[in-house]
């Protein structure tokens, strides 16, 4: 069976060495390998403002304080994420407002957002599901012109591109995951890529309860509530080892992506995704809507290729009930959009196989 996800993970010749070198070491809370792995993805998505935690759930958490918000505040959201993107905005108790999709991708659409911004916005969540990345031309307008911060969940979306640059380059707080499954793995773990130094500082001490790791223990004054977010060295050396194959690794994704986009094309059944201008995506899932789905997923399931819609629609869970509202757009659009695979262990024959069987129909 060919899997919809899959972890990469260096060689054991490679990676266990430095892991051992790292067990023994005395030291295996935050230290040197964090700061180091730190340096590696400043250095890779070409901002200096980030900082490393235990998930990137912890990094939405912090996002959100450093976007002030509180309790009663709102915040716009997608129901079309992974679900801690909006539990961590129900835990600090604000209220989820949700925006509806663009029909074409599945991400969250400007003008939907647009007509939801009032004065107890404030902050708007756009998700860059699948890799694929949010209209920011419009959502960076929107910004500037309503003064509300915008908070990018990049946790599918290492490696994916806007203007050229990499998403999370310091024009918004973004946020990065490690979890298991993503394009690179720590085990789990996440990044918080911020605006500036000042934020930076602020961030660095919540990690760690709000306790400044520069100064002695006893020369400390918590002045801000913090918490027990820090990534600690055995996970940062994984990252750290991770970082020396990540070009490699991602430019796989993006390669079968493209394959994808261009032989899946003119197909009867079969609507590909439309990527917004200015961007490009990391492909971390491939996304395609298709007529019949649960056919077309039990067809390739039976040739032994796994797809799936993979995330639950958001609004849906009972714990958001009170929240719900009409998204027309989401509701077409979840009933018909697929994932099916693509990632570093898709090697061309593979590929060429799964285009095959969805040309043959189902």
């Amino acid at each position: 069976m060919i899997p919809l996800i899959k972890p990469f993970l260096p060689e054991k010749e490679i990676l266990l060495p430095e892991l051992e070198k790292i067990l023994y070491s005395g030291y295996i809370a935050e230290g040197e390998a964090v700061y180091q792995f730190e340096d590696a993805v400043k250095k890779y998505i070409g901002n200096p403002y980030c900082l490393a935690l235990n998930s990137g759930t912890a990094a939405l958490h912090l996002a959100l304080i450093i976007a002030d918000v509180k309790s009663g505040d709102e915040v716009i959201s997608t129901p079309m994420t992974a679900e801690p993107t909006n539990t961590s905005i129900s835990a600090i108790d604000a209220k989820i407002i949700w925006g509806d999709v663009n029909l074409n991708n599945g991400l969250l659409d400007p003008d939907s957002v647009r007509s939801l911004i009032n004065s107890k916005t404030k902050a708007i969540v756009v998700v860059h599901y699948a890799g694929m990345v949010c209209d920011m031309d419009e959502f960076n307008k929107l910004s500037q012109e309503f003064n509300i911060p915008i908070i990018e969940d990049a946790a599918h979306a290492l490696g994916s591109k806007y203007n050229g640059k990499m998403v999370g380059n310091g024009q918004n707080v973004t946020i990065f995951s490690f979890q298991a499954i993503k394009h690179m793995t720590t085990v789990d773990g996440g990044i918080l890529s911020v605006t500036n130094e000042n934020a930076l500082e602020r961030t660095r001490r919540l990690r760690w309860f709000g306790l400044d790791k520069k100064k002695a223990r006893l020369l400390n004054d918590i002045t801000e509530l913090g918490y027990k977010y820090a990534m600690n060295n055995v996970n940062a050396t994984i990252g750290n080892v991770q970082m020396r194959f990540i070009n490699s690794v991602i430019d796989k994704y993006i390669s079968n992506g493209k394959f994808y986009d261009n032989a899946l094309k003119s197909i009867n059944g079969i609507e590909l995704m439309a990527y917004n201008k200015n961007t490009e995506p990391s492909y971390w899932l491939y996304t395609l809507k298709v007529e019949r789905r649960e056919d077309f997923i039990k067809m390739l399931e039976a040739n032994s290729v796994t797809a799936s819609p993979l995330h639950h629609r958001n609004d849906t869970h009972s714990i958001f009930k009170t929240l719900k509202r009409d998204l027309p757009n989401m509701d077409i659009f979840y009933n018909s959009f697929v994932h099916i695979p693509c990632g570093w262990w898709v090697g061309n024959e593979d590929r060429e196989y799964i285009v095959d069987l969805i040309k043959k129909g189902w």
